[in-house]
């Protein structure tokens, strides 16, 4: 029995009910993170520290059967000091089956029970990553993984806390996209310069490139393709200055899978007006 009167001390009883009153807040917190059921990430106690690193790419990924395993060996191609993190959006063409496949410690992999939409694939990245800055990575081969250099250098050489990639600067030799979505990404930005006085050029970019302890308390709420709106009107309206450096983009077709339909447009119209004029 003496060997357990340190444990039955008051001040020791008192230490292992808080540690385990931390450890239920940390486990309500998971469960209500989209109710997510996640695959390949480990979730530490709260008083053990986790390493960082230079980046977080976040994958939101459904049905991408075709393209997520080049994505991702792009991306891991990438000589930067990094996590990869994907985040399955209720896939059902065999992609979710591929990813966990993988069997790559460098990857981690969160399953969606259900099809919650883009935004919340990308918000549940947002809350898991723990690099200095984060960028988000569509799965497809749009966008081209080696353009983290540039927009992580010039976020690291002038100090600039949010950095975009814009596909508008400078075209690709082979950027010819359908009239249609070139005037939703040329006059929903003009709408956004408009409302918030902000010089972008290319404000539906993927690559939006941000410190991540920055967006991590943007509050974000959208669900679908509007996260891509909602992300640089809350920068603005947090006084957040946007910089951007020009990106590589080969746009494919709806034919090709691209998702993105005219009613998103309308929708994230709608929601630049919500957030410039109402907190």
């Amino acid at each position: 029995m003496n060997y357990f009167r340190p444990l039955l001390h008051p001040d020791t009883m008192r230490l292992a009910l808080r540690f385990r009153r931390i450890c239920q807040l940390r486990d309500a917190s998971r469960r209500s993170l989209d109710a997510s059921v996640t695959h390949g990430y480990s979730f530490l106690c709260p008083f053990v520290a986790r390493p960082r690193m230079k980046l977080s790419v976040i994958i939101p990924v459904y049905n991408e059967r075709d393209t997520v395993l080049e994505l991702l060996s792009r991306v891991q191609a990438v000589e930067i000091d990094k996590e990869v993190l994907v985040v399955d959006n209720c896939s059902t063409d065999g992609t979710r089956e591929l990813l966990d496949q993988l069997g790559d410690p460098a990857v981690q992999v969160l399953h969606q029970p259900v099809n919650y939409g883009k935004g919340t694939s990308v918000r549940a990245g947002i809350r898991r990553a723990r690099g200095d800055y984060l960028i988000v990575q569509d799965a497809d081969l749009e966008y081209d993984p080696e353009d983290y250099h540039k927009i992580l250098d010039a976020a690291e050489s002038n100090g600039w806390p949010a950095v975009f990639g814009s596909r508008l600067m400078e075209a690709a030799p082979d950027y010819e996209p359908s009239r249609m979505f070139r005037f939703g990404r040329v006059w929903m930005t003009r709408l956004f310069r408009l409302l918030y006085r902000a010089d972008v050029t290319d404000v539906a970019t993927c690559y939006k490139l941000m410190r991540t302890d920055l967006v991590q308390r943007l509050d974000l709420v959208g669900t679908g393709f509007d996260l891509d709106f909602e992300i640089p009107a809350k920068l603005c309206k947090a006084g957040i200055p946007i910089h951007e450096v020009p990106i590589s983009y080969h746009p494919r077709s709806i034919e090709q899978g691209k998702k993105i339909r005219a009613r998103d447009g309308l929708r994230a119209a709608r929601l630049l007006l919500k957030y410039r004029f109402v907190n």
